[in-house]
């Protein structure tokens, strides 16, 4: 295996975006080169096999969308949240090619075992991250708080990215419908 790591997440990049743009059966070893602008065969002295560049851009995919840690500094109250909801939502905008990936690996498990265990693990982590965020940042509400919370936005990010012309309005409305949300799962303070 060829050791050049940034090389190597070119190629990851490459391969989140002709899977957010062909979908899986369109993520080819030829399909990455060619959107990382690399001579053709360079992915696959990267990666052995297309079931390897799919779990590594299961991995990856994850780093990828995971904004740098920040302390908290704000008091964790509802208002805090509609504001932390809609910057998640920023996040899928600015990157909706990391997003769209995210949904095609996420179908892609569907039919693999072997990147299901794989996808299923990462997505139980990132969950209880976010619980336990919630629960211990001292955010209004309970785990089962932070559970409908992050199935809420997952609908909405789901909605937003793939059917832009379903929810009404423009990102201002979509922003309003961030704090509606919000303010319908975690109880006041």
């Amino acid at each position: 295996m060829v050791a050049n790591p940034q090389r190597r997440r070119r190629l990851l990049d490459a391969g989140i975006d002709v899977l957010a743009g062909q979908g899986a059966r369109g993520l080819t070893f030829r399909a990455v080169d060619d959107a990382a602008g690399v001579p053709q065969g360079t992915t696959s002295n990267y990666f052995a096999t297309r079931e390897e560049l799919l779990r590594e851009l299961g991995r990856y995919v994850f780093e990828r969308l995971t904004p740098d840690p920040a302390p908290e500094t704000e008091a964790p109250t509802r208002a805090r949240e509609v504001q932390l909801m809609k910057e998640l939502l920023g996040r899928a905008r600015d990157d909706r090619a990391g997003f769209l990936a995210l949904y095609e690996l996420r179908l892609e498990a569907v039919r693999r075992p072997e990147l299901a265990d794989a996808i299923a693990d990462r997505y139980a982590a990132n969950l209880e991250a976010i619980s336990a965020g919630h629960v211990e940042g001292g955010f209004p509400g309970d785990r089962r708080t932070a559970l409908l919370l992050y199935l809420g936005m997952s609908g909405l990010i789901l909605e937003y990215l793939t059917l832009p012309g379903l929810l009404p309005g423009d990102a201002k409305s979509i922003d309003a419908l961030v704090e509606d949300l919000v303010t319908a799962i975690v109880p006041p303070e």
